[in-house]
């Protein structure tokens, strides 16, 4: 029992955000009599919140380090304009669109950077102009019309599947396979730092417990492949969050600059009397969060298949949701792509399921409000309580 209340006590806000997600799933299972959790459903709530958990694992870096971003729907909005004249109107081969529509937000994110790492200009005001600066570049680009449609092969990553090798009946084996995978990289991995930590004399959990994690989620695994199985197997999308989600979380952990990022969102100067190179540090953040911004935008117009002066509306406001909702902090220091993760499926899962109810856009964003509200009350309370 000792071990169990220290777990939940060091881990209260990622406990919460966990318990607020699988209470959300339930209660919308149930008002929804069993709709949420059918496997074409599953599949559209990955497929529509792709782009806010790209956003927002860009977003929860910006935010480790204290600052803000409010351009990034605007953003995500010219990289698509830029995209659409690249493939459809110039015909340009699509691997060679990407690149340079990366490379876009790479420079934008470049820009956007040396104004708040350089010269010191509040990354608010920077940002801000920088939403309008890109929404009305947008409009110039499109020159007010939507390009459509986009090639299939561009439309492959944010719209189609992983082909099922195995021609199963029923049922995507490809989709099994790939999850049978995943639980055993994902014991092996559990396994292997269980005794890098007993090497080292660090705490651990007890060895009850963790066998409990790892059963939990296992099955969880287990079950959520299964789901996509009996509908079209693994979206490519998927595979493309999965992959960012690993190499962010291992950035973020076991790198020097990862922990360096960390360290300036804490204490800026006492980061830099350790060392570390700050400005650096908060440049290639936003030149980090600009690529993400532009990879956002290219899997959105993707899955809309058109590049519209419309596009990318309140993305910001989604992603800085999602990131505080997962447990970063806005003063800086706090913050996992894990969480980020779980904060954009906590907003995805609301909408999905209000949509499902038949709740009104307006009721929508109200509630969405609410949530937010309640997410940041929370992390203050408990730093009060635990300071």
């Amino acid at each position: 029992m000792n071990n169990i209340k220290e777990l939940v006590t060091n881990n209260i806000r990622k406990f919460g955000m966990i318990i607020a997600l699988v209470g959300i799933v339930l209660i919308f299972q149930v008002l929804t009599s069993g709709i949420l959790l059918t496997p074409l459903n599953i599949t559209n709530i990955i497929m529509q919140n792709s782009y806010v958990i790209i956003l927002a694992i860009g977003m929860v870096l910006v935010i480790i380090t204290g600052e803000i971003d409010l351009s990034v729907g605007s953003v995500a909005a010219f990289v698509g304009a830029i995209a659409g004249t690249l493939m459809i109107t110039w015909e340009l081969p699509v691997s060679l669109s990407i690149v340079l529509s990366l490379l876009v937000g790479a420079i934008i994110g470049a820009w956007q950077g040396f104004w708040v790492a350089y010269v010191k200009v509040p990354a608010f005001i920077v940002t801000l102009a920088g939403m309008l600066l890109f929404r009305g570049l947008t409009m110039v680009v499109l020159n007010g019309r939507t390009l459509a449609p986009f090639p299939n092969s561009f439309r492959l990553m944010s719209s189609e599947f992983l082909p099922d090798l195995f021609n199963g009946s029923g049922y995507n084996i490809m989709a099994l396979v790939v999850g049978a995978i995943a639980i055993v990289l994902f014991i092996y991995n559990e396994v292997r730092v269980r005794k890098m930590k007993a090497m080292f004399n660090q705490n651990e959990l007890a060895y009850p417990l963790f066998l409990t994690k790892i059963i939990v989620i296992a099955v969880i695994i287990g079950l959520f492949t299964e789901r996509l199985a009996v509908y079209a197997g693994i979206p490519y999308i998927l595979i493309i969050l999965v992959a960012l989600i690993a190499g962010y979380t291992f950035f973020m952990s076991k790198t020097i600059p990862g922990r360096h990022v960390y360290a300036v969102g804490g204490n800026e100067k006492a980061a830099k009397l350790s060392g570390v190179k700050s400005q650096k540090i908060k440049f290639w953040i936003y030149v980090n969060m600009g690529v993400l911004a532009a990879l956002a935008g290219l899997v959105f117009t993707g899955r809309l298949n058109a590049a519209t002066p419309q596009a990318g509306n309140l993305f910001e406001l989604d992603a800085i949701a999602a990131t505080v909702i997962g447990g970063a902090s806005l003063t800086g220091g706090v913050g996992t792509a894990i969480g980020a993760l779980i904060g954009a499926l906590i907003m995805g899962v609301l909408n999905n399921g209000m949509s499902l109810l038949g709740v009104g856009i307006d009721w929508q964003q109200a509630i969405k409000g609410l949530v937010l509200l309640g997410a940041v009350a929370f992390d203050i309370i408990n730093k009060k309580r635990n300071g």
